[in-house]
């Protein structure tokens, strides 16, 4: 994923304006009522999915374009283009040449970001609020003609491959286990191949490549826009029409089929890696579909299972066994688990000493597994992981001055048409069984349905390392 490098001095100015103006007073009763976010939504006659989201409790406005193709979404003998083509959002456009975009942001006080996720790519600027109607042409400006040219292009792949580079073949744990596990767990090519990009791949694109992604993927009928902070509703409807209204739409775009069959045999992998210090083991398990009754109840396995110092697995894992110092994952490792929409892995990673065997702590960690399985949750258990959901949908809301609002009704905006969702999640938490979360464990954690993998660390051959760099 692109991390840019414009989280500038402003931000100190923008938190401070947070800061200001946040409710002196908030009772104990006011903290725990539900929470209803503003959600006004609709589309224009081009397809643009719109939502806006008003809230005055600071002078800034979050600005949030998001297009509805990933890493998954690509052509078969183009690996890594979605996250290439995230990099060519920001060689200029019709009015604003190369990186002015970025210029433009930091110039008025604002920051900016772009990635690329398993279902979307995401273009953000966070703003004080008077420079809204800025950032709204700005980003209809490159949304309606993008400067895709030779020089451009090929500037990116080399930022793009060196990237790749930095990032997985010449780090320590490179794509450990973000990167690998996908391509180990799944059988469906779309789901299953290298999402950063080998680098044939990405040396080979085309001009014409670039254009046809462009034409086919980045048009506003394959697009949702979220304002969210202190504007005004009505004045901001009218630049966005205004702005946005005479973009034309795409041509048809195709269907692709993401399916993921149902795992029957537990997959097992050894990845060696020469640049490593200590062992390391990922496991994961397929996932319900997303909002079916059992992806809400696995949202609260999560919770019991591996979020947080009470979670089972860190209680047995870190605590009692004193295996490793920590474990980490979630059912969605580039984001959390409402902003993905197709097949996913609840994947868990650990580092652990040599000593320790990637068997034993799997053994302990099955057992825990098997609780959850065999034994229906008590109520404490359950109220507290909804209470720990709870909070962690709320600090993500208001993760970086509100963006994190804006990703949830953008996300809910493309994959379900529907952003008011946002406001009926505990709902559907509060709606999960005792029962249900059995059934589902029972169906999802099987050992049939899990994939392992483990990094060995020292010098390999030179095939071998070559290998595990580019899975």
């Amino acid at each position: 994923m692109r991390r840019m490098s414009t989280w500038v001095g402003a931000v100190a100015t923008v938190a401070l304006a947070l800061a200001a103006c946040q409710p002196a007073d908030r009772s104990a009763a006011e903290l725990d009522t539900g929470f209803s976010v503003p959600v006004e939504y609709y589309t224009l006659d081009n397809g643009l999915r719109v939502v806006l989201s008003p809230d005055a409790t600071a002078p800034i406005v979050t600005v949030a374009v998001y297009y509805n193709v990933g890493f998954r979404l690509e052509p078969r003998d183009r690996t890594g283009f979605a996250h290439l083509f995230e990099h060519m959002m920001f060689q200029g456009s019709e009015n604003l040449g190369k990186m002015e975009f970025v210029k433009l942001v930091q110039e008025n006080g604002g920051i900016l970001n772009g990635s690329t996720r398993f279902d979307f790519t995401n273009y953000f600027e966070i703003v004080p609020s008077h420079k809204l109607e800025t950032m709204l042409w700005a980003e209809a400006d490159r949304m309606k003609g993008l400067a895709i040219t030779q020089d451009n292009l090929t500037n990116q792949q080399g930022v793009v491959s060196n990237e790749v580079k930095v990032n997985v073949l010449n780090q320590p744990y490179g794509g450990f286990p973000w990167l690998d596990m996908p391509q180990l767990a799944n059988e469906n090519w779309f789901n299953a191949h290298n999402f950063y990009g080998e680098l044939s791949d990405l040396e080979a694109a085309t001009l014409e490549d670039v254009l046809d992604f462009f034409n086919t993927f980045y048009a506003p009928d394959n697009a949702a826009l979220a304002v969210v902070g202190d504007f005004d509703p009505v004045e901001a409807r009218q630049w966005i029409e205004q702005y946005f209204g005479s973009i034309p739409r795409g041509p048809s775009r195709p269907e692709f089929d993401i399916a993921e069959p149902r795992q029957e045999e537990e997959k097992r992998s050894t990845k060696v890696d020469a640049l490593a210090s200590r062992p390391a083991l990922a496991f994961a398990y397929h996932t319900p579909e997303r909002n079916s009754p059992e992806y809400w109840a696995f949202g609260l396995i999560d919770q019991i299972l591996l979020q947080g110092e009470d979670s089972w697995l860190h209680q047995r894992l870190v605590q009692e066994e004193g295996f490793t110092s920590g474990v980490s994952g979630s059912m969605n490792g580039l984001g959390n688990m409402y902003n993905y929409a197709g097949p996913m892995l609840w994947t868990v990673s650990l580092f652990h000493d040599a000593d320790v065997s990637a068997d034993d702590i799997l053994s302990i960690a099955s057992e825990e597994i098997e609780r959850i399985r065999t034994e229906p949750v008590d109520d404490e258990t359950l109220a507290r992981a909804r209470t720990k959901l709870r909070s962690s949908l709320l600090n993500s809301m208001e993760g970086l001055f509100g963006f994190g609002r804006a990703d949830l009704l953008a996300s809910f905006a493309l994959f379900d048409d529907d952003p008011s969702r946002i406001n009926r999640i505990e709902a559907e938490f509060a709606a999960v069984t005792p029962e249900l979360i059995q059934q589902t464990a029972q169906e999802y954690l099987r050992s049939t349905n899990r994939t392992i993998l483990t990094v060995e660390p020292g010098a390999a051959a030179d095939g071998a390392a070559a290998g595990a760099g580019s899975r």
